[in-house]
């Protein structure tokens, strides 16, 4: 089963709730003006993830959202925030309908075909673990739920809650069984056939209106990882472990009905691979993300060397709602850097709103309002050439290959610091180069020169500029590079007879 999505995609994630506003605070999803996604198409976007577009009860909002790690996030990303900012999760939905503040589903799909007119896919969320504690499902759908008892409640009413509908019943909040419950969530049953279909119809509800879904915490619904979260509470309702993967059967059944939709796993605790196993198109690389930032180089390299279907389903991120800026939590120049590295890598390429301008501010996603922050025009025109070099067709359809990094002499261990692949397919080559460290480094690289001629140019599209090279060289010893800290070089291979009309 596959889809219709270019190879090594581009995902461009918004946090829907806040960046809307930017356009009037009456707008709707159909109201945004067409030019903001034909300018992102025209950066080589090939997907827009509308997050937290879902309708989200306000109930809960006072009892659950005003923690003191909640109220301290708040101050430290929005100093003058008030309380009439603080909007909830967009993650404790109460059903699959468009918040009403954002319009109807007419309106997200008047929306989906603006995007579709651009060759923009629309990828929407779903929430698998829970819903809202305020859920009107609690009243109309009780059984899809992971029940309780009075003597857990008893014992944890941190986890354990009583039904707010006046009922006898006690139900379990979601949870991360390495994090306490999240108090704003109820838990559905994956041991339950009854909460599996109904989950899998609002996935062919969603799959109506959009493209493709981001499945959050998709590794909580493994029946191992489920069973294992919720051992006790299930041994007393004498729940069994499923003989299928809730996973496998939904995707098996919405690719039945639209075979090009597609699912993309929030994954992690190398969980990753499984999941793919159970049918998912993509799943995220967040092992990749840690590295970069902790510069483990070697290890990043042993990374990039895994299977390539497994790379080529991988997601790269180097910041999203979930993370760190990537100017904060990696450094300017280290994040420059990273994102040349995730931009040349096979699987899709996965930037966050606020990305290419530099944005540090990482913010709750509880808040409605975010701070004015001035874009780094430095970065932003960094990104623009990143973008605009991997537009090009050889960067999805190219046969990507790791090249061996070889030092230039013996007591130079710098080389060690340099990452370099290429991309090529039958008439063209394109080489990557990476100094991903603090010094100065050298090294020397083979690959195939394709020109017969003597000598080679090498257009480097990164920096805008251009060398002349003996072919020779580069067939036998290498060609030399060096890099200062954190500096890349793209190479567009040409032939000395050709000088780049602009760059």
């Amino acid at each position: 089963m596959k889809n219709n999505l270019v190879a090594n995609p581009k995902l461009y994630e918004i946090n829907t709730r806040v960046w809307i506003k930017q356009f009037g605070e009456q707008t709707i999803l159909s109201g945004i003006p067409e030019n903001y996604f034909e300018n992102l198409a025209n950066k080589g976007i090939n997907i827009i993830w509308l997050m937290g577009i879902w309708k989200t009860p306000v109930s809960l909002i006072e009892k659950t959202c005003f923690t003191p790690d909640l109220v301290s996030a708040y101050t430290k990303a929005l100093g003058n925030w008030k309380k009439t900012d603080v909007i909830g999760s967009p993650f404790a939905i109460d059903d699959y309908v468009v918040n009403p503040l954002l319009g109807k589903a007419d309106d997200l799909l008047k929306l989906k075909d603006k995007l579709n007119s651009f060759g923009l896919k629309l990828f929407l969320d779903f929430i698998p673990n829970h819903f809202s504690a305020a859920t009107r499902f609690l009243k109309s759908n009780p059984e899809i739920f992971l029940s309780g008892d009075e003597e857990l409640y008893s014992k944890d009413q941190f986890t354990f809650f009583k039904s707010p509908n006046g009922e006898d019943k006690i139900f379990a909040h979601g949870r991360d069984p390495f994090f306490p419950a999240w108090e704003d969530t109820v838990q559905v049953n994956y041991f339950n056939n009854d909460a599996r279909n109904f989950m899998t119809e609002n996935l062919l509800r969603i799959s109506e209106l959009c493209d493709g879904v981001r499945c959050d915490m998709a590794m909580l619904e493994l029946s191992t990882v489920f069973e294992n979260t919720w051992l006790g509470v299930l041994n007393t309702q004498n729940y069994l472990k499923p003989k299928n993967e809730f996973w496998g059967e939904a995707i098996q059944t919405v690719k039945k009905r639209n075979p090009n939709f597609v699912f993309l796993a929030e994954a992690y605790w190398d969980l990753e691979w499984q999941l793919q196993q159970c049918g998912f198109d993509y799943t995220y690389d967040k092992r990749l993300t840690d590295r970069l930032a902790s510069n483990e180089v070697l290890d990043v390299k042993a990374h990039l060397n895994a299977d390539k279907t497994f790379q080529l389903k991988s997601v790269r991120f180097l910041e999203n709602h979930d993370e760190e800026r990537a100017v904060e939590r990696f450094g300017l120049k280290e994040s420059l850097a990273a994102a040349v590295l995730t931009g040349t890598i096979q699987g899709m390429r996965f930037y966050y709103d606020g990305q290419f301008d530099g944005k540090k501010v990482k913010l709750p996603v509880q808040l409605g309002r975010e701070p004015s922050e001035k874009p780094n025009l430095s970065v932003r025109k960094y990104y623009d050439k990143i973008l605009l070099i991997t537009k090009e067709k050889i960067f999805q359809e190219g046969n990507w290959q790791i090249l061996n990094v070889l030092p230039v002499s013996r007591d130079n261990n710098s080389f060690e610091n340099i990452f370099a692949w290429q991309w090529a397919d039958q008439n063209e080559t394109r080489i990557v180069a990476i100094n991903y460290s603090v010094t100065t480094s050298q090294c020397r690289l083979k690959f195939e020169v394709k020109s017969n001629q003597t000598e080679i140019l090498l257009i480097d599209l990164l920096n805008e500029t251009q060398y002349v090279r003996v072919a020779d060289e580069i067939k036998t010893i290498g060609l030399f590079i060096e890099l200062k800290s954190y500096q890349s070089h793209i190479f567009k291979i040409g032939k000395v007879s050709e000088t780049p009309s602009s760059f």
